[in-house]
């Protein structure tokens, strides 16, 4: 395509994206009034940056199964399923009468419960890596206390994570970083780089007291993990007499008992989150006996945990309702295996349609690229023009799916059939329409 040609197709893109919003606004009245209005106390209108997109986030007053309802009354499938988080989707029964029953019995009461016994224990026989598991608020502090406890337990300062991997609100590395990141030594490595991590890690020497990863990367775009950079990483550092730290605050939900047990690669720490509070605030860390039972208080020179909320009734009901009850092994292979349903589906109608895409992820979890595949590192997602997702995901909300903006899609155990071919549908309809806006595989 000339110069003039990529100028107009480059007006059209633009103008197509302005229609498609302000058509979202024309449709939510209601939504837009609550942003304005929420803008005088919450700076840019909501208090979460991942939830914020143009021209303004659509507010929702319920939910029910896998679909969202919007302040104005419109009903949305939901592919965004809160970032993972509500794998069990929005009203489960089940989940549902336990937290009512924790509220009945008194919230806040300052001391140990059964649920938290009984929830640790039910997490350390699923999950292969945990021997010991403390409970948290969320995958954030999850990450920092593991990454706290590697430097305290090995005497060293320095962790090696990945370019563009996300840990946390402060553990945030897309696009060089947060100022707001805390202050560890971090090194960085390429994701899935074999021999450049292994040369990092040897180079590191005995400064290094952990290397953090996802074996799925989730905001850095759905690109699993190869199951040799995660066995290379596993031997080097047990080498180099440092920790290997895997986050599974998302991926846990991949596999019944996690992907590391699918990959067979046992961390000496590990974090999870998100479902597994069963919609209520949760994180955990855990892993090998030795290194956790520094946080036993009995013991003397013991690591200090607290935390208000870390065995709140509500995330304790609610997460053990859902783990042992709602999660069945049944349940966890039917959603994983829809889910590359899915993903191979969008990929063929994309490549139908001759759209340049690729759809990366693994199981329930999976984003949309429009840059030409295969995808096994993000770096390779800087040639994106996030323009294109910016159309999808305006004209997806028109069509009544809500999907992330950055085209990460995260599937619950009651999205079914119905949902995913009306899904199908509403894309080929795009692509159909607009699909001269997006970019070509030739």
């Amino acid at each position: 395509m000339n110069q003039m040609g990529q100028l107009q197709r480059n007006s059209e893109l633009d103008q197509a994206i302005s229609d498609a919003h302000a058509r979202l606004e024309a449709a939510h009245p209601k939504s837009l009034a609550r942003h304005i209005s929420a803008l005088d106390a919450l700076p840019g209108g909501n208090t979460r940056a991942v939830i914020y997109y143009p021209p303004f986030p659509l507010a929702f007053t319920g939910g029910r199964g896998c679909r969202v309802t919007t302040l104005d009354g419109q009903e949305l499938v939901d592919l965004v399923s809160e970032y993972s988080a509500a794998l069990y989707g929005h009203s489960d029964p089940v989940i549902g009468a336990a937290q009512k029953s924790a509220i009945d019995a008194g919230l806040s009461l300052g001391a140990p419960n059964v649920m938290e016994a009984d929830y640790a224990k039910a997490l350390v026989q699923r999950f292969p890596a945990f021997e010991r598991v403390r409970f948290c608020n969320s995958g954030t502090e999850a990450n920092i206390m593991a990454i706290s406890a590697a430097r305290a337990v090995t005497g060293r300062p320095k962790i090696i994570a990945m370019k563009e991997g996300y840990h946390g609100g402060v553990l945030t590395f897309a696009h060089g970083g947060s100022p707001l990141n805390l202050p560890f030594p971090f090194e960085f490595a390429e994701y899935n780089d074999m021999e450049g991590t292994r040369a990092l890690i040897r180079s590191t020497g005995n400064e290094l007291a952990a290397v953090i990863l996802e074996p799925m990367m989730g905001g850095g775009g759905c690109i699993p993990a190869t199951r040799e950079f995660l066995e290379m990483i596993r031997e080097e550092t047990r080498t180099a007499g440092a920790l290997m730290i895997l986050d599974e605050v998302m991926t846990s939900r991949l596999a019944f008992r996690g992907l590391h047990h699918v990959h067979g690669v046992t961390p000496d720490l590990l974090t999870m989150g998100k479902y597994l509070g069963g919609g209520a605030s949760f994180g955990c860390f855990g892993g090998r006996a030795d290194i956790m039972d520094n946080f036993d208080p009995a013991r003397k020179h013991a690591f200090s945990h607290g935390g208000t909320f870390n065995n709140n009734p509500l995330s304790m009901a609610g997460g053990m309702a859902g783990f042992t009850k709602v999660l069945t092994e049944e349940a966890s292979a039917r959603v994983n295996s829809q889910g590359d349903s899915l993903r191979q589906e969008l990929q063929a109608l994309f490549d139908r349609h001759g759209i340049l895409a690729t759809v990366t992820g693994r199981g329930s979890l999976m984003n949309l690229h429009f840059v030409r595949g295969p995808i096994d590192n993000p770096a390779i997602l800087d040639a994106a023009d996030s323009r294109y997702l910016s159309l999808f995901h305006a004209e997806m909300l028109l069509r009544g799916f809500y999907v992330a903006p950055r085209g990460m899609m995260a599937l619950s155990i009651p999205f079914g059939d119905s949902e995913r071919n009306a899904f199908l549908e509403a894309v080929d309809d795009l692509l159909t329409v607009s699909g001269h806006l997006f970019p070509k595989a030739s």
